[in-house]
């Protein structure tokens, strides 16, 4: 049996191995099984969806196995994944589940589960979960019919994350600005224009019908083009492009210029020391992040902590520093004095904030930072190889690491939620760049054939 969990939960092709109401199932009698619950009343699970036509048939298959171990269960819609993360320790639930497969197609769909502290959980009990799958050892005997646990909607849900997510501001007055938001047809696309529009802002929302079909499609921050061209035609101050399910953002510029992760990453990092609260003087990002970023933060006298790939590999990073702000160059950002995992809107309402009171635009508070010319292309795969083990990739990358020495860098890695091999250069003309991303490209497609 393939292995359960990868990198940020369990994600696959819908009806395909994991990805199938029977896994769904045991794996709602396992998180049951998990927590020790003895009968409706004793423990509370949350599970929010994104808008992808398979939500439905996991969502119930979820709430079927946790339910049938004495389980209660509060269903509440599509929302974020964040606002699932919050509404856990909110509603003091033992366990969050968000069904979602964040940025990818939409036949694709994931399952991501939160401890009752808002976080992700551990690797220990991911792994105690598939454990219990594998095995078959999960019984329901015990639990008697008067023991059933109980399923229920909850209309207010997204009122509760709404008012949570304006006071992260303190209601900032966003009067003036206008906004574009693109919302991917996912999780964010009734929530979100609320809270701006409920904050003052003159709110152009676009891709908020979703069909079950079209999240992500052409849409949302992996396109931040889209939102870049109606922030052009509309002459707005700001473009703000979520994923499928919102704990990533892209932003641009009123000139529709792309803002990205790491540049956001520096406003705030720079705007909380300037007031006095970045927590241990710290910035914890991963190996993508351009070296522009680590300059910027140097100039600024803020340390920087690297850690691998993944919001998850971040956000243990910091708990463990103490640090309050890092994220991804893709658009995480976690901000833990806010939120327990990467919050897109969250995000939004700060960068806004930003904009506001030092009243300046998006274009010159992205100018705290110089990003070195790169390109990050993926490639699909059928089986993950390991890389050193491939007969042309590993001379090639050795060749370009001694070529670009200390005037750049280069990370070839797979990625953790899809079949890709992921290849990004950054060097310091984008001729280079370009010359070592069709190397590396060419090497791969000789390794496969």
């Amino acid at each position: 049996m393939a292995k359960l969990f990868g990198t940020d939960g369990i994600r696959g092709r819908s009806n395909i191995y994991p990805i199938t109401a029977e896994i769904a199932l045991q794996i709602g009698k396992a998180i049951g099984q998990g927590l020790g619950a003895t009968g409706h009343g004793s423990c509370k699970a949350v599970i929010g969806k994104d808008t992808r036509l398979s939500g439905y048939m996991l969502e119930t298959a979820l709430t079927s196995g946790l339910v049938s171990m004495g389980v209660d269960v509060f269903l509440v819609g599509p929302v974020p994944t964040p606002t699932v993360a919050h509404l856990t320790r909110s509603m003091a639930a033992d366990v969050g589940i968000m069904i979602t497969a964040s940025h990818n197609p939409f036949d694709d769909n994931g399952i991501k589960i939160f401890g009752n502290d808002g976080f992700k959980i551990s690797d220990e009990l991911e792994n105690n979960i598939a454990r219990h799958i594998e095995t078959g050892q999960i019984s329901t005997e015990h639990i008697r019919s008067d023991l059933l646990g109980k399923a229920y909607r909850i209309d207010d849900a997204r009122g509760r994350y709404i008012e949570f997510a304006k006071s992260t501001i303190k209601n900032q007055d966003f009067e003036g600005l206008k906004v574009v938001l693109d919302c991917a047809n996912g999780a964010s696309y009734f929530i979100a224009p609320l809270i701006f529009k409920e904050l003052g802002a003159e709110v152009i929302k676009t891709f908020v019908d979703p069909d079950g079909y079209n999240i992500n499609n052409g849409c949302g921050a992996l396109h931040p083009a889209t939102v870049a061209k109606i922030v052009k035609e509309n002459r707005a101050d700001v473009g703000i492009a979520f994923d499928g399910d919102a704990d990533r953002v892209i932003f641009c510029d009123e000139n529709g210029a792309v803002v990205d992760g790491d540049r956001v990453l520096a406003m705030c990092a720079l705007d909380l020391k300037e007031r006095g609260q970045l927590a241990k003087n710290k910035l914890v990002i991963t190996t993508m992040s351009n070296i522009g970023l680590h300059e910027a933060m140097k100039k600024a006298g803020i340390k920087v902590d690297v850690t691998d790939v993944g919001d998850r590999q971040v956000i243990e990073r910091m708990r463990k520093i103490g640090a309050s702000v890092g994220g991804e160059k893709s658009g995480h950002v976690i901000l833990l004095d806010h939120a327990t995992t990467g919050d897109g809107i969250i995000t939004g309402l700060q960068v806004l904030r930003i904009m506001k009171q030092k009243g300046a635009k998006l274009s010159e508070l992205a100018k705290c930072m110089k990003e070195y010319p790169h390109s990050l292309v993926g490639i699909k795969v059928a089986h993950k190889l390991p890389i050193e083990g491939l007969p042309h990739l590993p001379k090639v990358i050795a060749q370009c690491e001694s070529s670009l020495g200390k005037k750049g860098r280069q990370v070839v890695r797979y990625s953790g939620t899809e079949n890709k091999i992921r290849l990004y250069v950054e060097a310091q003309s984008k001729a280079v760049v370009d010359k070592w991303i069709k190397l590396l490209t060419e090497a791969v497609h000789k390794d496969l054939e």
